[in-house]
């Protein structure tokens, strides 16, 4: 028996991010001859719902059902109608939840496909045929379906079989694709954050000796950006194995937001410490005792040696020709010992001329390179992200 199928898709309720599925309500018409049924006449017959007892009808399912149920307010809303030749129409108005595999990676610029299958449960290809009466024209009521995250872009239709132990099954199958549409996650979730972050910046020009006023901004930022994080997270999978797109930009801000509460941590300890060095009276009293020790033990050391060269007696020739061997040899560990030394002052120089870079020699300008930086970084992520993300 071939068995033609249309639809029409009155409404689609739900789409759920966390379940992977969606709710949709449609009319399932379903078309095929029975020579038992041939009378004479020129008209068709409508008959009663409760008489689909007693005719044969297809065991068509939706295979990736969750939960369907057929209305039946005021009576079960079937229709059964006669033509003269035999064909018979049977019509049924279902509202079914699906199921729909969904990657996340660009949520909320994401475009996800779902399908709507129907299959035969128990007669196989040898009994029973599937096919699509209009081909791509047998589904409607997409085009002018309003949707409220959601634009439908594209569908169309295909005709397979389901391949079981117990045998081969025809199978129709529906596509759609569906794309999100970002204003409102704009609205909600990106503008918001941007204007976190650019609130952070405020603290970089305010006076370093206003603590509590920037310690006030950089928490409140970190706290509301928190909070927003886990707001965005709501209405999507809590276990998921991949990172999703608006998860990258809220760490991004949180990054910038948390980045600018150390950099005033920085700045603060760079100033207190440069004026501990530059107003502290003992500091500079020991730097000067310091200075004059030293400078004291080289005059004594330099006079020691003069001496002790002066009084040398002259019976040390006889064993200039014993002590040449030594020297020399001596004179070899000396080259080494020095070949040793002045490689590692080299090494020990690149690495002071390295902390030398990272040296702060006045925090004050540490908030004029955060004004210049943070933007310029925060504008060359951003440029990235959105490429990014609408084009690859």
């Amino acid at each position: 028996v071939s068995v033609g199928m249309s639809m029409d898709i009155a409404s689609i309720d739900t789409i759920s991010e966390i379940n992977m599925d969606y709710t949709a309500t449609i009319f399932l018409r379903q078309r095929w001859t029975d020579e038992r049924l041939c009378f004479d006449g020129n008209k068709s017959l409508s008959l009663d719902g409760r008489l689909v007892e007693m005719l044969w009808v297809p065991d068509t399912f939706i295979v990736d059902s969750k939960k369907s149920f057929l209305h039946d307010v005021t009576v079960e809303n079937r229709l059964i109608r006669i033509y003269p030749n035999g064909t018979v129409l049977y019509a049924i108005r279902i509202t079914t939840t699906v199921s729909c595999s969904m990657d996340l990676t660009k949520y909320p610029m994401d475009k996800q496909t779902c399908t709507l299958q129907l299959e035969s449960w128990g007669y196989n290809i040898n009994d029973v045929m599937f096919y699509w009466t209009r081909g791509n024209d047998s589904v409607r009521g997409l085009d002018t379906l309003q949707l409220a995250q959601y634009t439908v872009e594209d569908h169309f239709t295909s005709v397979t079989e389901a391949v079981y132990e117990t045998g081969r099954y025809p199978k129709l199958v529906f596509h759609f694709e569906l794309k999100r549409n970002i204003l409102y996650f704009i609205l909600e979730t990106y503008v918001p954050s941007v204007l976190l972050v650019v609130l952070s910046w405020v603290s970089f020009w305010i006076s370093q000796s206003s603590v509590p006023a920037r310690i006030c901004i950089g928490v409140t930022t970190v706290l509301t950006m928190t909070t927003l994080m886990m707001g965005a997270r709501t209405s999507l999978p809590n276990a998921n194995c991949f990172i999703k797109a608006i998860d990258v930009y809220l760490g991004i801000c949180f990054s910038f937001i948390f980045g600018a509460l150390l950099e005033y941590a920085v700045t603060h300890f760079c100033t207190l410490h440069q004026l501990r060095e530059v107003a502290s009276p003992e500091f500079l009293l020991f730097c000067t005792k310091a200075l004059i020790v030293s400078s004291y033990k080289a005059q004594k050391r330099s006079l020691s040696f003069m001496t002790n060269s002066c009084s040398a007696p002259d019976h040390t020739n006889k064993t200039d020709s014993n002590e040449s061997k030594q020297t020399s040899s001596d004179r070899k560990g000396e080259r080494n010992q020095h070949s040793g030394c002045s490689s590692a002052m080299s090494v020990m120089k690149r690495l002071f001329c390295i902390f030398d870079c990272f040296h702060v020699k006045n925090p004050y300008h540490i908030d004029n390179y955060a004004r210049f930086s943070f933007p310029l970084s925060f504008i060359i992520i951003n440029v990235l992200y959105w490429v990014y993300y609408l084009y690859f």
